[in-house]
């Protein structure tokens, strides 16, 4: 399918710099940021004009460093002003930010500054710096550290030959600047990277994925046409800026639009911020409705009355929502019946939930994972306009979205502007268009293979069906998690089976919020095990003690350290049984049957997230 190619941005803006120059100039005074400020215990604004000049005085910071150009800045902070300001001085010097995750762990992230042989890391604490540098990982291109304190120690573990303290770092190269010759940097073109951005392929090591000015720019713009923000629209960020849904759907997009981004303080005060900025716009996944779905249920579960009405507002809505749609439904109502129900319904139960929200939302965009056909008819029903999309870091990383009057949540949506999909062999979604990648960083066989004839191999199975998509499932072995994280079990698997105590592993966690795994113990092992925990080994009950699951979940814990945190598993199943062709729960060649093990197993995996 082929859809039109007219740009919403106008045509001098190529470039991500291009881009926040043009924002600032049409409206210098307007708010573009929001963050709360613990010192004065309040939330603090910051005009475009403002951001305008915080950037260039990062730039100026940037260029006393004399890092050649397409040189790898590495961004080590959460989610605030510091880490876009970075960001954008990074991009109009020509360099290429490399968005680090501000909660994962120090292996990951060391192998990430090694393979993009990063030569500046702005990271938030010494502490954080000195976990990574007593790896003693090799990493002759790093050349700089910058730390978010006042107080830098002297490095540990690697020679870094300059280590600046944030602030003295910023006033210093202000001050140098006001002497020094004009500045001969040379803006990027559409064709120079914009960001190396790390995800988790089938190697169990992150690939950098090379994302050019061109195809983030064209992502955007694809994205404005869609979803359509306005200038008074308020987004609330929390999602990491080192996913590239957040960088682009939340970060540039606002930018694009000319909207206000609160930054949110953490996950653990969501709930506070929804209610103290009320965003009209929110960029998130599953995990996040899931979260208040069931918060609901647990509150609604007290009383009869209540969970009837929240029942009576969900159906009516929905049917609402359906014909409101042109959708199909398996519900039957009198509309005239609905529209009358409705007066009363939504005062006494939409409005109330989606207060959870701030109560101003007008549009929700989930994304990263799939969204539960449950949960999108409790929402939709209510009245909150949540539009699900597919996407992925390869693709800056919008390919499809509903839009708030063509949304079919069955589907996720039509391919956005510019954007081609078709279907290849068994039932691949392939992809084409300006926002598809240059490739992987440093890996052209990965490169080679995430390709068929010009067309991007998404590795996921759909169909197109009267022009939307509709994903069907994987076609190759990826958990995704309801956060958006991915990560490959065989070699998370392979990982835990180093152990002598694990015999067979299966790692699961798609669509759930966090990695689980169970595992086939060694009964000599586990004797020992055992006997050392005061345990007897003999009794089935033993596998279910505190201290044996602790245990495990310790060792499981130090074989899977070099893997990104959101990819260490957080609980684990023991069982003695082990898994054979013969009771049809491995393959003949010895492979673990996955759907076999859910079904197997689906008890013990609910009762694992249940805790």
């Amino acid at each position: 399918m082929n859809v039109s190619t007219e740009r919403a941005l106008p045509a001098n803006v190529r470039t991500l710099p291009e881009l926040l120059a043009w924002r600032v100039a049409g409206t210098p005074t307007a708010e573009a940021y929001r963050h709360f400020d613990s010192n004065v215990q309040r939330w603090v604004s910051t005009t475009w004009s403002e951001f305008g000049a915080r950037v260039t005085r990062w730039t100026m910071a940037l260029a006393s460093l004399q890092l050649p150009r397409g040189s790898r800045v590495a961004i080590l902070l959460p989610n605030g002003l510091d880490a876009v300001c970075l960001d954008q001085a990074a991009l109009a010097s020509a360099l290429v930010p490399v968005p680090l995750h501000a909660l994962d762990n120090p292996q990951s992230i060391a192998y990430i500054l090694s393979d993009s042989d990063a030569a500046l890391l702005v990271v938030a604490g010494e502490t954080q710096w000195q976990a990574i540098a007593v790896l003693g990982a090799a990493l002759p291109a790093l050349r700089h550290v910058v730390i978010a304190q006042k107080d830098v120690a002297a490095p540990c573990g690697v020679g870094v030959p300059s280590m600046h303290a944030l602030v003295p770092w910023l006033e210093r190269a202000t001050v140098e600047a006001k002497t020094a010759k004009p500045s001969s940097n040379v803006p990027p073109t559409e064709q120079d990277l914009a960001a190396l951005v790390y995800t988790s392929g089938t190697t169990g090591r992150p690939k950098g994925v090379m994302l050019t000015h061109a195809n983030v720019v064209s992502n955007v713009d694809a994205v404005l046409a869609r979803v359509a923000p306005k200038t008074d629209d308020l987004f609330l960020s929390f999602l990491p800026l080192s996913h590239t849904f957040e960088r682009t759907a939340g970060y540039y997009v606002p930018i694009a639009a000319g909207c206000c981004v609160a930054f949110a303080r953490s996950v653990a005060q969501l709930a506070e911020d929804f209610r103290a900025v009320r965003p009209t716009i929110l960029i998130s996944v599953p995990r996040i409705y899931e979260r208040v779905y069931a918060k609901l249920h647990e509150v609604l579960s007290g009383s009869a009355l209540s969970a009837w009405l929240f029942d009576q507002a969900q159906s009516v809505g929905w049917r609402r929502f359906c014909r409101a749609q042109s959708l199909p439904s398996s519900e039957t109502g009198s509309w005239i019946f609905d529209e009358l129900a409705w007066l009363m319904l939504r005062p006494l139960v939409a409005r109330r939930v989606l207060a959870q929200f701030g109560g101003r939302l007008r549009v929700a965009v989930s994304g990263g994972a799939p969204l539960s056909p449950p949960i999108a008819r409790c929402f939709l029903g209510l009245g909150l306009a949540l539009l699900q999309g597919y996407g992925m870091t390869e693709t800056s990383p919008v390919v499809a979205a509903n839009a708030p009057d063509d949304n079919d949540p069955a589907t996720v949506g039509r391919p956005l502007r510019g954007i081609e999909v078709r279907i290849g062999d068994n039932s691949e979604l392939l992809v084409r268009g300006p926002n598809v990648m240059r490739g992987y960083w440093k890996r052209d066989d990965d490169t080679q293979r995430a390709f068929a004839e010009g067309w991007l191999r998404t590795g996921d199975q759909a169909a197109i069906e009267s022009g939307r998509v509709r994903i069907l499932g994987r076609a190759k072995e990826i958990i995704v998690t309801s956060t958006g994280e991915k990560i490959a079990p065989a070699d998370l698997e392979m990982a835990i089976t180093g152990d002598p105590l694990f015999e067979q592993a299966y790692a699961f966690g798609d669509n759930r919020p966090f990695i689980a795994c169970i595992v086939v113990l060694n009964p000599a092992e586990w004797e020992r095990l055992a006997v050392g925990l005061q345990l007897d080994p003999t009794a089935p009950s033993s596998l279910l003690e505190a201290r044996a699951v602790a245990a495990a979940l310790e060792r499981i814990g130090a074989l899977t350290l070099s893997f990104p945190r959101y990819a260490q598993p957080r609980a684990v199943s023991l069982t003695l049984d082990p898994w054979t062709t013969e009771n049809t729960l491995l393959t003949p060649t010895l492979k673990i049957k996955r759907h076999n093990l859910d079904a197997r197993f689906a008890a013990q995996i609910e009762a694992l997230y249940r805790h």
